[in-house]
């Protein structure tokens, strides 16, 4: 694979995926309860899987990235039950929202699946286009 050609190919779908996560979190028209949570969310794990794939564009990284991907995520999620100050001050800021979110709910859980599914055949792409 060539690493600078896939790369090249990371920054574009990056370039793509982040504004749409954020159209996607403050759209208001129909369904606006499903892209604002779940749509975003699924957006969410792509980005993160784009991103680490950015540092790590290796087939075998791609086995493993959105896996872990996946799981961190998960880990955040299960985070939101807990509100602790630290956590808190960090959900204040629109930035620390974003990242960390605020409220669980078990159904992010599936579309977390999703964006991991998707993230993998995206960069499973990107590294056909690399060769």
């Amino acid at each position: 694979m060539n690493r600078g050609k896939a790369r090249k190919y990371i920054l574009l779908s990056l370039l793509l995926v982040t504004p749409t996560g954020f159209v996607f979190k403050f759209y208001s028209g129909p369904l606006q309860w499903w892209f604002n949570e779940y749509g975003a969310g699924v957006l969410y794990v792509i980005f993160w899987i784009l991103l680490v794939f950015l540092f790590f564009p290796s087939q075998k990284a791609a086995k493993t990235i959105p896996v872990w991907v996946f799981l961190i995520t998960c880990a955040l999620e299960i985070l939101q039950v807990w509100h602790p100050p630290i956590l808190e001050k960090v959900r204040s800021h629109f930035l620390g929202r974003t990242l960390i979110g605020t409220s669980f709910t078990w159904w992010d859980f599936p579309h977390y699946g999703v964006g991991s599914i998707i993230g993998w055949v995206w960069i499973k792409r990107i590294i056909r286009r690399g060769d």
